[in-house]
């Protein structure tokens, strides 16, 4: 292939790209958002600590 021809390939493929918009479903976006950060909270074992330690820092 030359290298015209490969530069309209990129050129078209790049084109897609930028303008594709897929459908998003927020709603299970949400979802996973919130069991990820609901196995951060049980992967913690110090979490409990965090908080409680934390909150001195916001008072400086």
């Amino acid at each position: 292939m030359g290298r015209g021809r490969q530069k309209a390939k990129h050129t078209k493929v790049a084109r897609e790209l930028k303008y594709f918009s897929p459908n998003t479903d927020l709603t299970e976006l949400e979802r996973e958002l919130a069991r990820k950060a609901e196995q951060r909270e049980q992967d913690d074992p110090w979490a409990e600590y965090a908080s409680k330690y934390n909150d001195d820092e916001d008072e400086r």
